[in-house]
Formats: C-alpha cells, structure tokens, sequence
C-alpha cells in the first residue's frame, strides 16, 4: 500500500475520497521509517482546497484504532487516511474526522507482486526488461552508478574516521581492501588497520623490513620452513621490528585460501602491497596526478622480490610446465591488466570521487567520473546475465550500476525500489 501510494500507482481518471470529494495528489510525501505517520509533508487538494501534512496507510481503515492512533496527538497532523478497505470512519484525539481514500491493490498487482517474490530465476522481472525503452533503462543506470560511487565514498569517509582522517592511509586501507580481489577483502581491510605506517615509513628504503611488517601483521609468519632462507629471513626481521614497535599481528585464521587462484593467494598479493608502499611514497599524490587511465596502470605496475617469481606461497616452488613438459622461466609477479581495472574501478576512482566531494574539487570529482565512462565494461557473471536479457552496455560506469543494482536490490529482492521492478509490478510497457 506505501508503495502503491509513495508510487501514485492509483486508478485512472478521477479520484474521489470516501466523503464524494474529489481528490488530486500533488505530491505523496516523503515516506517515515520511524515512529508516526507513514509519509510526511503530502500536498493534496480535496475538494478544491489544498492541504499540507501527513498522510497515514493501512490495510483497512479499522487498523486506525486498532493501532490507537486515536488516541495519539502525533497523528492529529494527518490529512489523508488510505486503505485498501474502508470498514470505518477515523478521526483524530479530538474527534474531527480525518478523510479517506480507497487505494485498491488489484488482483494483478498482487500476483505480479509474488512472482517477484517467489521466482528463483535472475533477474526476476527479466519478462518487463525488452519492453522498456532506451531511455528509461540508461536513466536508471546512470541513478545506480552514481548510487554505487557514493556507497563506496561512504565507505571511505568511514575509514577515515578510523584513521584520524589521515587520507594517506585511508588511500592504503582503501588499496588493500581491493586486493582481496572479493573473498579475502574483509581480511585484507581488517589486516591493513593494523599496520603501524608511521613504523613502516622509517624502513621503506629497506624492501625486506616492509615485507617483514607487512607479512609478520598479516600472521603469515608463525610457520617453519627450514629450507626457505627467505622465509626465515622476514621471521627474523618482524620479531625484532614486533619488539621494536610493540605490534600486534591479525589472526592468520581470517585468511580464506579455498576456490581462489594462485595469483590471489595473500602472501603473494601482501608482498606485492609492500613493494607498491615502499616505490610509491604519497600514493594518494600520485594518483592525483594522473591524468589518464593508463597513468594510473603504470602507477600501480610494480615488482615484487625475486623469490615471488617462482611462488604464489612460502615454502612451494611453483611447479609450472608448458606443452614440451619444461618446467617454465620464473615470472614477474606483476598485477595483470585485468587486475589493475579492478583495483582502480573499486579503490583508485572512488578515492578520487571522495577527495574531491571533501574537499569541494569539481575538478577531480570530474576526473574519477570520467574515468569511470571511459573504461570498458566489466566482464563476469552479473554482467552477462543482465546482457542476456537485453540490457546491452559498453562502460565501467554502466557494469558498475549492474552491480550495484545485483547486490543491492536484487540479491536483498528490494524489487519494490527498482526502476525494473516498478514497471514489472504496474504492468505497464513502454516504446522501446
């Protein structure tokens, strides 16, 4: 019934109250989600007089004293009563009678209702998608792309908090979180708060105590390996840098290690986090600067120590071979150009969004958005699901509002909030 009303999903032609007054809608509201009435500041005209003020919804106008709003002086602001079914009069603590309208949900609605409701397929209202025009769809997903960049600055201003609204380090937290690559981002977010980055800049000149902070934080380090000098090497250097700087070091438990590739392993992915710290300084100066999507690659291509070439973990030499059955040359551990996008898609852009919405730089803001439309469409499951459907697209901008639209909407079945969703339960088509 909100929804019907918030909506203005109301019968064609003219709109009369249960008194035989006519009713105009000129504006439902905006909808309450805390104690009181349903939708405040509505503007309607009854009977040629407009009124300003709340409007309360129920199932059946019964439901009015059932809920004791009669008795409540919060509700004597209330101009309209709607219902799905009038079974009685209702007024306020004074006794003045409060009008009402009659909003019926119909039968169609209902049934289009609990398909979205109950149907398994993805998307759920794929019966609507080829009946909406050009227009309507990329409007949504400009409102859903720009609804994602947001999420993701809140997020960041969050982090700031945390971090003493240092940017510097909120810029690495930010980082660190998007080499998680998904499964491991909470671990790599929760490992990243707790690197001392006043500790590791006294020591960034030399690569191996940052490697050893980063790891020994990271609790990759409680392990034995005899014959990997290396291995022992960073062991040796974070319990003398622990002692020195009185760290404490993440549970190595949070690491999830099943179903992801090799090149995803945390170890691998945390020194390669090391090495970008320690030939980067003022990252977040950096990426400022750039001007370009490929300035931003070549800020983020680095190398890793020489031990990472032939592993993806401690203590296992990768055991790689090729069509002749040769065991293959060591690799660069270097972050592939899929990677990269969407380290700067889920971290570098929403930086840039955030620092220029804080600091009042249209200029950058500007920049992270243009970006975002000048690089091409992600490619997994989501995206070619809603492809198969007929909602074709080209950008990062528009893959982006997809997501968004994937796990904000569809995955929580938020249908009523969708543009989709909205004309699926009105039923109505429109010119492609």
């Amino acid at each position: 019934m909100q929804y019907l009303w918030a909506n203005r999903i109301v019968p064609l032609g003219q709109l009369m109250t249960t008194g035989g007054e006519k009713l105009e809608i000129i504006d439902p509201g905006i909808i309450n989600h805390d104690a009181g009435p349903d939708f405040f500041n509505a503007k309607i005209k009854i009977g040629g007089v407009v009124w300003v003020g709340n409007v309360e919804i129920h199932t059946t106008s019964s439901m009015w004293k059932v809920h004791g709003h009669h008795h409540d002086k919060l509700y004597d602001s209330v101009i309209l009563h709607v219902v799905n079914q009038v079974d009685c009069s209702v007024s306020t603590t004074t006794g003045e009678l409060i009008p009402q309208f009659q909003l019926v949900c119909t039968e169609q609605m209902k049934e289009q209702y609990q398909k979205l409701c109950y149907t398994k397929s993805f998307p759920r209202c794929v019966e609507i998608i080829p009946t909406i025009s050009i227009q309507e769809v990329t409007t949504w997903l400009d409102e859903l792309s720009e609804k994602r960049i947001n999420w993701r600055a809140e997020q960041i201003h969050q982090r700031m908090e945390r971090h003493n609204l240092d940017w510097e380090v909120t810029c690495f937290v930010t980082l660190a979180r998007s080499f998680g690559f998904g499964l491991n981002g909470d671990a790599f977010e929760n490992w990243a708060d707790t690197v001392n980055f006043k500790a590791v800049s006294k020591h960034r000149d030399h690569i191996l105590q940052v490697e050893a902070i980063f790891l020994g934080q990271a609790g990759l380090l409680e392990a034995s390996y005899p014959d990997d000098d290396y291995y022992a090497s960073l062991q040796s250097e974070y319990r003398y840098l622990r002692h020195k700087f009185s760290l404490k070091q993440m549970e190595a438990e949070r690491w999830r290690l099943l179903r992801i590739r090799p090149y995803n392993f945390p170890p691998l992915r945390i020194a390669q986090l090391a090495h970008l710290f320690a030939q980067r300084p003022s990252l977040l100066s950096h990426i400022l600067d750039a001007k370009t999507v490929s300035d931003l690659h070549d800020l983020f291509t680095v190398e890793s120590s020489s031990y990472w070439e032939d592993h993806f973990t401690f203590g296992r030499v990768v055991q790689e071979l090729d069509e002749d059955k040769k065991k293959e040359p060591k690799k660069k551990r270097k972050l592939t150009k899929q990677s990269l996008n969407l380290l700067i898609l889920n971290a570098v852009i929403p930086m840039l969004y955030a620092y220029g919405n804080a600091h009042s730089n249209q200029a950058v803001v500007k920049r992270a958005l243009t970006f975002l439309k000048e690089m091409k469409a992600e490619d997994n499951y989501i995206i070619r699901r809603w492809k198969e459907v007929g909602v074709n697209i080209t950008t990062a901008s528009e893959s982006q509002a997809l997501i968004h639209l994937h796990k904000q909407y569809c995955e929580k079945r938020r249908c009523l909030y969708c543009r989709f969703g909205f004309y699926y339960l009105k039923g109505r088509t429109l010119d492609k």
